[in-house]
């Protein structure tokens, strides 16, 4: 399979159109479009982006290789993560502040808290402000905390939307477990989330946009506590 049919594929996968895959990137549609039709060939920068994204190697990205062989590479740490603890997460944030759940009392004073529990599996949202917010998600099981991640926000100009910003939440990626998916658009609200790194240890940035200016953003990190 080559470079062309590779990045295809993956980036339907990840329902990506070719418009959505070029904003993440920095580059134009009709770049993505050249590239997936063997026109033309991504520079290095670019490889490494897509390599980042699609967590899989520059190599495997863009060696020749049979139809059988996998588009997907994970570490062995990445391969030991339990896919019910994902689904668990995943679950767990759009039946809370996304979901617009109920929040539970608050942990400290002026918090806002959210929990969702599943057997030996308990998720806990809690966040501090509003218009400017710090808080922090976390995972326990059996009541030990094994992972968690932090996160700091702001609202930085007029026709922001809470409920724009929770629709997008509600569509955490299976790959990317943390905030939205890379881009979201509805009408003339859009939303874009960045990341680095991968489940154990990571780091990643969202925004949104109204009438293309920015009037939301987001700095957000975490991986594995012990």
């Amino acid at each position: 399979m080559s470079f062309s049919e590779k990045l295809q594929l993956i980036r339907k996968e990840r329902g990506l159109s070719q418009e959505g895959l070029a904003e993440v990137i920095g580059v134009s549609r009709q770049a993505v479009a050249k590239w997936e039709l063997g026109q033309s060939y991504p520079d290095i920068d670019k490889l490494i982006q897509l390599s980042n994204m699609f967590k899989i190697s520059i190599d495997k990205l863009v060696k020749d290789c049979e139809e059988g062989c996998s588009t997907s590479e994970k570490d062995s740490k990445q391969l030991a993560i339990d896919n019910e603890i994902i689904n668990f997460l995943i679950k767990a944030k759009k039946a809370t502040y996304a979901g617009k759940g109920a929040e539970v009392l608050p942990s400290r004073p002026n918090s806002h808290d959210f929990q969702y529990i599943e057997g030996d599996l308990k998720y806990i949202d809690t966040y501090l402000g509003g218009e400017k917010f710090a808080g922090e998600e976390a995972l326990w099981k059996n009541n030990i905390p094994f992972w968690s991640m932090n996160y700091i926000g702001r609202i930085v100009d007029e026709g922001f939307s809470g409920d724009f910003l929770k629709e997008a939440l509600l569509l955490v990626p299976k790959e990317y477990p943390y905030r939205g998916p890379m881009v979201y658009q509805n009408g003339e609200y859009k939303y874009h989330c960045i990341i680095n790194g991968e489940y154990e240890w990571f780091q990643g940035y969202e925004e949104i946009f109204y009438n293309n200016k920015k009037v939301y953003e987001c700095m957000f990190h975490g991986g594995f506590i012990k």
